[in-house]
């Protein structure tokens, strides 16, 4: 993905905010923009246009205190006047802290969606324009209401908006019609179909691209556009599983689990990627993955934008020495345990450079539309390896 040439001037001197949650990626995502920048050269260079445009670091400091009770503030340390503020959260980092008296608290999504809000208002309207990237959308699951419950999504998209904030990234949401609840605003959810190819590509050797030996399956009819996506564009099958539920029982407010039906053409001796928006305590994948097994297929990839692992990398480990996956492929858009990262199965799929593509885009109030669409980035990568392959 090669940086593109911007001509157009910049909204407003870049600055960037990663919170805490999103120290590390906002750090790989600064150190892109101040390579691109200081080898850019521009006939308006010298203009007040362009006024901080080339800097050691793009990185806006804040603080974000508590005080004994837990209460919390930001302090942003340094002038933000007519600046192009893009504010970097993980929401669903957990290996953050907090003390309250003589008690440890660690963040939760509502914590790090506060610290958020605590940004924004610190700035309190005098950037030139706010932008938030939020890789996990928060509350991303609890995105339409049925019977009397919380719209969650869409009221903290709204409190957003009314803070001022002006676009707003996401990655792979849970639901894309949430993008509904904020219709004169920029949302964008972001898919990294390619960063999967990618890094697969990069880390396994001998795969046959093409509809004899490969396919794309989804866990279930949430993840289905995301596999006909993919498997458009490698021009291959596709197949899914579904949930046929027991709707004469009712377990702790959910109906148990009959059985897993497949649909989809045989794929026996055929590899395959399993993708998903997210893995929680990846039962579900884990399990698909060993039906997949049962009915002959040959080597297994899970690929996951957000790995979230909140029941330990236990039953993984059991899993892939069982031979039910060959690889698991995350993102880095949210938090990597140090044990997962160590994982002899695990592929991390970088995100910064992307992230960074989008920033500097945005920054030059250009179109990001080429870059949310990664069908030629694909099937040139797949062209590139399969002819590597041949030789």
């Amino acid at each position: 993905m090669a940086q593109e040439e911007l001509t157009t001037l910049p909204v407003g001197r870049l600055g960037l905010v990663p919170l805490e949650s999103c120290k590390s990626l906002g750090q790989k995502v600064d150190e892109w923009l101040v390579q691109w920048r200081k080898e850019r050269e521009h006939s308006e260079t010298d203009s007040f246009a362009f006024e901080g445009y080339k800097r050691d670091s793009y990185v806006v400091k804040v603080q974000n205190p508590r005080f004994g009770s837990g209460e919390g503030k930001c302090v942003v340390t340094e002038s933000v006047r007519g600046d192009d503020i893009y504010v970097l959260v993980d929401v669903c980092n957990y290996n953050i802290s907090y003390p309250i008296g003589k008690y440890t608290n660690l963040m939760s999504p509502d914590d790090h969606y506060q610290d958020l809000k605590r940004v924004i208002a610190a700035i309190g309207g005098k950037a030139r324009r706010v932008n938030v990237i939020m890789p996990y959308l928060y509350e991303g699951r609890q995105s339409k209401r049925i019977g009397r419950e919380s719209l969650d999504c869409a009221t903290s998209l709204h409190e957003l908006i009314n803070m001022g904030v002006e676009n707003i990234i996401t990655f792979d949401a849970h639901d894309p019609q949430i993008q509904n609840a904020t219709p004169l605003h920029g949302f964008e959810t972001v898919h990294p179909s390619y960063q999967f190819i990618k890094a697969l590509l990069k880390n396994e050797q001998g795969l046959h691209i093409d509809n004899e030996h490969f396919m794309i399956i989804s866990p279930d009819e949430g993840s289905m556009n995301r596999a006909i996506y993919l498997a458009n564009i490698l021009g291959v099958d596709m197949g899914m599983y579904y949930k046929r539920l027991d709707y004469s029982k009712n377990v702790d407010g959910r109906h148990p689990i009959a059985a897993y039906e497949f649909l989809g053409p045989n794929v026996a001796g055929k590899d395959l990627i399993l993708i998903d928006d997210m893995i929680s305590s990846g039962e579900t994948i884990l399990k698909i993955a060993s039906l997949l097994k049962e009915r002959g297929a040959g080597k297994i990839y899970l690929c996951s934008t957000f790995g979230l692992f909140t029941d330990s990398l236990k039953k993984f480990d059991e899993a892939h020495e069982a031979g039910v996956f060959d690889k698991l492929l995350t993102t880095n858009l949210v938090y990597q345990p140090e044990e997962l990262l160590a994982k002899p199965y695990y592929i991390s799929c970088d995100m910064s450079k992307y992230i960074a593509l989008i920033i500097d885009t945005l920054n030059h109030d250009m179109s990001v539309s080429h870059l949310l669409n990664p069908v030629d980035r694909i099937k040139r990568c797949v062209k590139n390896y399969m002819a590597q392959y041949e030789k």
